[in-house]
């Protein structure tokens, strides 16, 4: 019921308004199938213009399906999550679903609290964008007997079902690229957080080519070392730089560490890539704007969002033959720093 004027709009108002009767009304909102057009097409108007708010509650009990997926964030302020979701919404919303978000936050407990509060709404599935959680969490997700999705790392054992990219497959694919220019003596940018898998199978990947290549792996700004951000970067090349003058080559867990870094070397007044090549991961905006343009790897942030939706929608269906990891790759995109 939606309250209007002295009283509340029943779906008996709606259904009287739209010449229907109130079954047929429920089923266009419970998107049952079995209501024509021209009937849904009144039903909405009809809504619309008494201001009637479907009882999602109550369909729900009767359904046994609440039309509404799930999905958990690291953070709200990633660029590249909000494409993910961009990507992951679209279909869902086509498909009759709506996607109720929850940002976990950087501790096991913030995490904890947002899982149990999206799985309290009892969602039809789950969507998660990373793959770190906390034992509680886990156990909670594991519990709830829906489908989950976990995206952006292949490089662990989903608990169901997985999208997205091998991220030590790419900073290997990077290392590589570094070494395959003569560079020898590389440094590596890790990011400020050393529970977040994606980024510890990143600087994994770098050091399984260094060591392949015979070159030392040591020269790492660790998760502890300094600030985040643009800062990050220019610290880490002070930093690295004080450790071993001859540093050739800096590869950056993310773009905005390199950009940083590029900010520093032009600031002393040194040539990129003629006296140190920079590399980052993501290929931000950034990346291809600052001088010279930031060699970097390429993913396809909406596209994961997308096929975990296709993935969600699959099983839901009951389609037995769902994919249970789907890998989007990624590519080396070569611009002026390295």
């Amino acid at each position: 019921m939606a309250k209007r004027g002295s009283g509340w709009v029943r779906m008996a108002d709606v259904a009287r308004l739209a010449g229907v009767s109130m079954m047929t009304v429920s089923r266009a909102f419970q998107d049952a199938g079995r209501v024509s057009a021209d009937a849904r097409l009144r039903i909405a108007e009809a809504a619309s213009t008494l201001g009637y708010v479907p009882n999602r509650a109550a369909a729900q009990l009767s359904s046994s399906r609440s039309r509404v997926v799930a999905a958990t964030i690291p953070s709200l302020s990633e660029v590249q999550f909000g494409n993910t979701l961009e990507g992951l919404s679209e279909p869902l919303r086509q498909a009759g679903y709506q996607l109720l978000i929850a940002e976990c936050g950087p501790t096991p407990e913030e995490e904890r609290r947002a899982v149990s509060t999206v799985l309290g709404y009892r969602p039809d599935a789950l969507v998660v964008i990373g793959v770190d959680h906390g034992p509680k969490s886990r156990a909670m997700i594991r519990g709830a007997g829906i489908p989950v999705v976990e995206t952006w790392n292949l490089d662990q054992s989903p608990m169901d079902m997985a999208a997205g990219f091998s991220n030590r497959g790419a900073a290997r694919r990077m290392a590589e690229h570094l070494v395959g220019l003569g560079r020898r003596r590389i440094g590596y940018v890790d990011f400020p957080r050393l529970t977040t898998h994606r980024f510890v199978d990143r600087q994994l990947g770098f050091r399984e080519v260094m060591d392949q290549s015979g070159l030392s792996a040591n020269l790492v700004f660790e998760p502890d070392d300094g600030p985040s951000g643009f800062a990050r970067g220019r610290e880490a090349v002070r930093v690295l730089l004080a450790r071993e003058a001859a540093m050739d080559a800096l590869f950056c867990a993310t773009d905005v560490f390199a950009a940083g870094a590029v900010l520093e070397c032009q600031a002393r007044g040194w040539d990129v890539p003629g006296r140190i090549a920079v590399t980052g991961f993501g290929n931000f905006d950034i990346a291809a704007e600052i001088p010279p343009g930031i060699t970097t790897i390429r993913v396809d942030p909406c596209g994961i969002g997308r096929v975990a939706a296709e993935m969600v929608l699959q099983r839901l269906a009951g389609e037995a033959e769902a994919a249970l990891k789907r890998d989007l790759g990624f590519e080396l995109v070569r611009r002026g720093s390295a």
